[in-house]
C-alpha cells in the first residue's frame, strides 16, 4: 500500500440511490437492486462484527 495515494472517501449517505427514480425500473431491475442492497448490508454486518470482535480482543489485552 502506498501511502502517498489519496484515501478513497467513502459515501455513506448513499445520496445518489436515494435520488434515483424507482418508477423508471423493472420489477427485475428491483429485484436486483434489492439482492444487492442486501449483500451490501451483510457485507457492513460481517465488517461490523469482525471489528467487534477485535474491539473485545483489545480490550481484553489492555484490561488490568
Amino acid at each position: 500500500m502506498d501511502f502517498d495515494e489519496p484515501q478513497e472517501t467513502p459515501d455513506l449517505t448513499l445520496k445518489s440511490l436515494k435520488k434515483q427514480d424507482l418508477s423508471t425500473l423493472s420489477v427485475d431491475d428491483l429485484e436486483e437492486r434489492i439482492a444487492s442492497l442486501k449483500a451490501e448490508i451483510a457485507r457492513c454486518e460481517a465488517a461490523l462484527g469482525a471489528r467487534g470482535s477485535t474491539r473485545a480482543a483489545a480490550e481484553k489485552m489492555f484490561k488490568i
